[in-house]
């Protein structure tokens, strides 16, 4: 199992009707995905103030790197991300295959 970990830093001047449309359109992205087998997300809320301004963080879990790879390129997947930069500061990544 791989976990693809994405968190979100948005511009100061973006606005909460704008987020709402990105964690709609990212929810609406994994529902479209069979190669995704499992999506979460949610907001920071820890106490530490250790985010470092990221806000948002989305979990999504593929069976393997062969699924994530067909996933990334994707023309829908592409098309949320032109939607996403013009609101977005930062963008922090972190693919791991699950250990137990």
């Amino acid at each position: 199992m791989l976990r693809h970990v994405v968190l979100f830093k948005f511009k100061e001047g973006a606005g909460p009707g704008r987020v709402n449309e990105v964690e709609k359109s990212f929810r609406a992205l994994a529902k479209d995905f069979h190669e995704i087998r499992d999506f979460e997300w949610g907001t920071n809320n820890s106490p530490e103030n250790l985010n470092q301004g990221f806000t948002h963080c989305f979990l999504l879990s593929f069976a393997g790197e062969k699924e994530r790879d067909e996933y990334l390129p994707h023309p829908a997947h592409q098309a949320f991300i032109k939607n996403l930069k013009p609101i977005l500061d930062k963008a922090l990544v972190i693919d791991y295959e699950v250990q137990k």
